[in-house]
């Protein structure tokens, strides 16, 4: 037999064995009984997004992704060639249909001789042919422009990590600024040289305005008031007839044709105008990039060291 105090040391352990056993039973059971609870509360209980529904720009990353996107928008670019591509059109277009309208009356009126306007003629077909490139010329420009703003606009404005300034980016923008002020220049002499057209046919209305006066009035010098259009080179001096009087003229300034095509002048030299216009925005803006762009480049190398 084994003494008592042994026996005594064993039941001591075979009953703190189970309890163990106990408490660990009891555990898991509450376990259980807590998760079952918790999950029964959490079906009880919807989310009610009926009422409040969830609104993208509310989250606070598309809201800054929106504002950078914005912000990396080169307005004055924009505009210009929004006015760029509004004022060539208007000039190309126009300019086109006036000239066609011009030959029209020349042809008609002032030079019934085919050899007299053969060469006004080839020039005016020469003109339209060259309004079809600069139609095609501004609109490739325009785009470029606007691509050159963009980039630029991010690249100074640091709006993303990758656009960074280089010695053959500062180049290209350079170079742009270069043409556009070309281009600017040339455009003044476009526009100038559109508002020879508007003139003449100025001219010859005011002229027939006058004559309209006198007729209301009764006077009987109608027909020692002329139009002479071999002044204006347009035709040479043996051209016959080459000038207009009284009654005929005031006929001529009745047509359409003659009409739609001092508006067509009107119209073509305005966007000629609307054209020197976005010019010079591209040359302000242009400009201003590059010499920030020139700034950074210096600022960078300054810091590198």
């Amino acid at each position: 037999m084994k003494p008592a105090m042994e026996t005594a040391a064993e039941e001591n352990t075979e009953q703190s064995q189970e309890r163990k056993v106990n408490s660990r039973a009891e555990m898991e059971i509450c376990r259980n009984h807590w998760m079952y609870l918790g999950s029964k509360n959490h079906q009880s209980k919807p989310i009610n997004t009926e009422g409040k529904r969830l609104n993208p720009l509310s989250h606070p990353g598309c809201f800054e992704c929106c504002i950078k996107c914005l912000g990396g928008v080169p307005y004055a670019s924009l505009v210009a060639t929004i006015l760029c591509f509004s004022g060539v059109a208007l000039f190309c277009g126009c300019g086109h249909m006036a000239l066609a309208g011009t030959v029209a009356i020349l042809e008609q009126h002032f030079s019934t001789s085919t050899s007299d306007h053969t060469l006004f003629s080839e020039v005016i077909q020469l003109m339209q042919y060259v309004i079809y490139g600069i139609a095609s010329f501004f609109f490739l420009y325009g785009i470029i422009l606007l691509a050159e703003g963009f980039y630029t606009t991010s690249t100074v404005k640091e709006l993303h990590v990758e656009f960074k300034t280089s010695a053959c980016g500062r180049c290209i923008s350079a170079m742009f600024v270069f043409l556009t002020y070309v281009l600017g220049v040339a455009w003044l002499g476009v526009f100038g040289f559109s508002t020879m057209p508007v003139f003449m046919f100025y001219n010859i209305w005011s002229t027939c305005e006058v004559i309209n006066s006198l007729q209301t009035n009764g006077t009987a010098a109608v027909e020692q008031i002329c139009v002479d259009i071999r002044q204006y080179g347009i035709i040479p001096w043996n051209a016959f007839p080459g000038k207009i009087c009284g009654s005929t003229l005031e006929n001529i300034c009745n047509t359409s044709e003659f009409y739609m095509s001092y508006l067509l002048y009107i119209v073509a030299c305005a966007g000629a105008g609307a054209t020197v216009i976005a010019l010079l925005i591209y040359m302000m803006a242009t400009t201003y990039n590059y010499a920030v762009l020139k700034f950074k480049s210096r600022e960078d190398c300054c810091t590198k060291f």
